[in-house]
């Protein structure tokens, strides 16, 4: 064994640091770095702001229709799916604290030329995703404003969430704390609302029924299929790794920090799809993808209706701020190793700390909502996240297998039970719903992944070494 394979997991990048950077202090005091600024309730904030919880009330149209009025045990299947990823997640960052997440998790555990794909491929997530998001939000302002045009909605997300990232995640996390807080008046309202009209005579009239987990002649193959849908909410447990470098104690508050995320979405989730079941327990909407607004009408009237659609546009700006500033970390992450041109992504602002061109980046690249759709833009990122899932999955069982016993009891507690089981049961559930993605998303999804093995392949001189700065991962 390699001495550097007995170094604590701690980031390698640190550790050749240390070898290589000049002795002078006036140098590294110069060179910016990320500031450790989050503690673990801030991290959650994030994670839980990324993965939008009102969004449940946003999709719960297509979930109810997908599984015939079973949400809630589609969004309690999907949780179980999800916590086994998110244990995969805790573990490998307790191991990794870096940023970087499934790119520097597969590169460390398994190999650093499927590091960099699954970094690639993850892009199609990070990258795209707070386009959607924008989209979206952009989508439900039109609606209550129609007299203002989509694209300056759009346009004023980017640069307000933008100048956000930019300044920093201290001033970016109070923001964030208070469009949580209106997020939770909301969903808490309408799970009111839905209470008092059922009480009233309204749904099935009680509030104590397995109609929300049973459906209406549904079976395990359309509960299933609201799973796979229900899973899309998640995204954003896994997002928060990519700021473990900017963590005050990576390795004790980030496994907590996306355990928390998952835990809390999933509660809410399967919370708010119990009542909004109860009060309409058809699957049956004049529009499966505004059902939540055709709901809001019945059971509050104009007036919450109009408090619902500003809520979830809100909820849609939390979770933008969140997403852009993972997404430009998982490039910083990739510039700094040279896999992405060093002097363009690997930059931090000598000013704010923060990757200030990759923020741009990000918000330029959601200039591409202008001409699309929400169904288009979505397929961009489904591929991605699943496919990520999976390799960290995988690669928790890696690392274990490749550990002595001393350095299992050390860094990797818990046994087969939690270090092969588990991560094996998440990469089975993952891969499930990854083949099972429609044609468009596995298109866009393949043909991404094939940009990056051409561009892997120009990097390595025909695979014949390792990316540039990743060869120290073997």
């Amino acid at each position: 064994m390699s001495a550097q394979t007995l170094l604590p997991p701690t980031s390698l990048h640190t550790a050749a640091a240390t070898e290589t950077a000049p002795a002078s202090d006036a140098t590294a005091n110069t060179t910016p770095q990320l500031k450790k600024t989050l503690k673990l309730h801030s991290i959650v904030l994030i994670g839980v702001a990324y993965m939008a919880p009102l969004i449940v009330l946003g999709t719960f149209g297509v979930i109810a229709t997908a599984s015939h009025g079973a949400t809630a045990m589609s969004y309690l299947i999907a949780l179980i799916v999800m916590l086994f990823t998110a244990s995969s997640y805790g573990r490998m960052a307790g191991l990794h604290p870096e940023s970087g997440s499934a790119y520097t998790y597969v590169g460390k555990a398994i190999s650093p030329k499927l590091g960099f794909l699954a970094g690639w491929t993850v892009l199609l997530d990070y990258i795209f995703l707070p386009m959607v998001i924008w989209l979206i939000g952009a989508s439900y302002l039109e609606q209550e404003f129609p007299v203002v045009p989509s694209w300056l909605w759009i346009v004023g997300f980017i640069v307000v969430t933008s100048v956000l990232n930019i300044v920093g995640l201290q001033v970016a996390d109070k923001v964030t704390f208070g469009l949580m807080l209106f997020q939770v008046v909301v969903l808490g309202a309408f799970i009111y609302l839905s209470y008092r009209s059922i009480m009233g005579g309204a749904g099935t009239g009680t509030v104590f029924s397995l109609q929300p987990f049973i459906g209406s002649n549904s079976n395990v193959n359309l509960v299933i299929a609201g799973s796979a849908v229900a899973a899309y909410s998640f995204l954003g447990f896994d997002a928060v790794t990519t700021m473990s470098e900017e963590t005050e104690n990576p390795k004790r508050d980030m496994p907590r920090a996306i355990m928390l995320v998952a835990l809390i979405g999933g509660v809410v989730f399967i919370s708010a799809a119990y009542f909004v079941q109860l009060v309409h327990p058809s699957f049956v909407f004049d529009d499966e993808s505004s059902a939540g607004f055709e709901i809001a009408l019945q059971i509050g009237g104009n007036l919450f209706a109009a408090l619902f659609i500003g809520g979830l546009s809100i909820c849609q700006f939390a979770s933008g701020i969140a997403a852009q500033a993972s997404a430009s970390r998982l490039l910083y992450a990739m510039g700094r190793d040279g896999v992405l041109p060093n002097k363009v992504f690997g930059r931090l602002s000598k000013r704010f700390s923060t990757p200030v061109f990759n923020i741009c980046l990000i918000g330029a690249i959601g200039l591409i909502a202008l001409v699309l759709n929400v169904a288009a833009s979505t397929s961009f990122v489904n591929f991605g996240a699943f496919t990520a899932f999976t390799l960290v999955n995988l690669s928790v069982i890696v690392s274990y297998a490749k550990m002595s016993p001393a350095e299992r009891k050390e860094h990797m507690p818990g046994g087969i039970i939690r270090n092969i089981v588990f991560p094996a049961l998440g990469a089975i559930f993952c891969a499930y719903l990854l083949i099972n993605l429609d044609s468009n998303a596995i298109v866009l999804g393949l043909s991404w992944l094939a940009v990056g093995v051409v561009i892997l392949l120009f990097l390595t001189k025909g695979f014949r070494k390792n990316p540039p700065n990743l060869s120290s991962m073997e």
